[in-house]
């Protein structure tokens, strides 16, 4: 992840005051169609909260972190990539493998996806990076928030779906690769590699016009958790996390702040996919672990990942619940281009000519 502008809950009131004056400007265009997706769900039987083993995703991050820093093209990486197999056994896995050239050399790159079906035509995509930065390859950087909790997090979630019959939409789980900028500070064409070519080839292939929802897990496991409201990522499925944040008894974590932050949901963005990019970017006072070497286990809570994993399994059963109600035809697809503020991957314009 990278750049990123809060906007201080102090200005919200002028910001509502302006919202008229400036939506037209800042904002996709929708069709009229979309205003279904305000539609509530129909209602259902109480549930309980998603099953979500906390002291187990917490141990899948300290044996992360144990193999050291996770550079693409290390041995440590090739490690990482193995121990995430090996804890994928029973699922239907793909491997998605490609070779980039950089300044700094060639690399390979592999995205690691494993597939749940689903009941019904559509997929749910919840994804993690699992690399760590190329710069800091020769410090003791080991990436504990950034990277391993939220690669944990996605191994806890496949434990969840494992040989469990899904009434619902395919969920794929998501490891995706060479996120991380080559250069400090971030460098846009030097990065998110991995994301970009799954992006590009589910285009190529068909696969993008299933996907239903998007769910990008980054910088979850800060043990003093607060989980942004994303100016990139679609808005109504924000408030799909913070409807189902609210049913399990954890919305006070989430959307306190709202920040820009251009992150591995972009080249879905682009292509017109709704997407949200779940992650808390204040780490520390300043933020001053986040690619640091004091981004370490220590600062993390197993608590902070029951928080974010139940309410993503939570936002999977309310989207199940709230497409299969409205239909997949009144999905938001952005056809303006965002505001000239808003930060932009690999220069992609908009809007995507893809026709999604």
């Amino acid at each position: 992840m990278k750049r990123k502008k809060f906007c201080c809950l102090i200005f919200v009131g002028v910001l509502l005051a302006c919202s008229k004056e400036k939506s037209a400007a800042t904002q996709p265009t929708q069709v009229a169609v979309a205003d279904a997706m305000d539609v509530p769900p129909p209602p259902s039987e109480p549930t309980s909260p998603p099953a979500f083993d906390s002291s187990r995703a917490m141990q899948y991050v300290k044996e992360i972190v144990a193999f050291g820093p996770r550079p693409i093209g290390s041995a440590n990486h090739k490690k990482v990539e193995n121990y995430i197999l090996s804890h994928l056994k029973g699922a239907i896995v793909e491997q998605d493998a490609f070779e980039v050239s950089a300044p700094e050399g060639k690399f390979p790159v592999h995205n690691i996806i494993a597939k749940f079906p689903g009941t019904r035509d559509g997929i749910i995509v919840i994804a993690s990076h699992y690399d760590t930065n190329w710069p800091l390859r020769d410090t003791a950087y080991v990436g504990a928030n950034d990277g391993a909790s939220s690669s944990a997090l996605l191994l806890e979630i496949a434990n969840q779906l494992r040989g469990k019959k899904r009434d619902g939409y395919s969920v794929w789980l998501l490891w995706d690769d060479a996120e991380e900028s080559m250069k400090l500070p971030w460098y846009d064409p030097e990065s998110l590699y991995g994301v970009r070519h799954i992006a590009q080839k589910w285009q190529d292939d068909g696969t993008i016009k299933k996907i239903k929802a998007f769910l990008l897990e980054d910088m979850i496991g800060d043990a003093d958790l607060n989980i942004e409201r994303e100016t990139n990522s679609t808005p109504w499925l924000e408030d799909l996390i913070l409807q189902a944040a609210t049913q399990v008894g954890y919305q006070s974590h989430f959307f306190g702040r709202t920040t820009d932050v251009e992150d591995d949901h972009m080249p879905f963005i682009k292509r017109g996919v709704p997407s949200a990019d779940l992650i808390d970017l204040d780490y520390g006072y300043n933020n001053v672990f986040w690619h640091s070497t004091q981004d370490t286990v220590d600062k993390l809570s197993p608590k902070s990942l029951a928080i974010v994993g139940t309410v993503t399994l939570e936002t999977v059963r309310l989207l199940d619940q709230k497409i299969a109600h409205v239909g997949a035809d009144a999905l938001v697809r952005p056809s303006q281009p965002r505001a000239s503020g808003a930060t932009r991957a690999h220069g992609t314009a908009w809007p995507p000519a893809t026709g999604h």
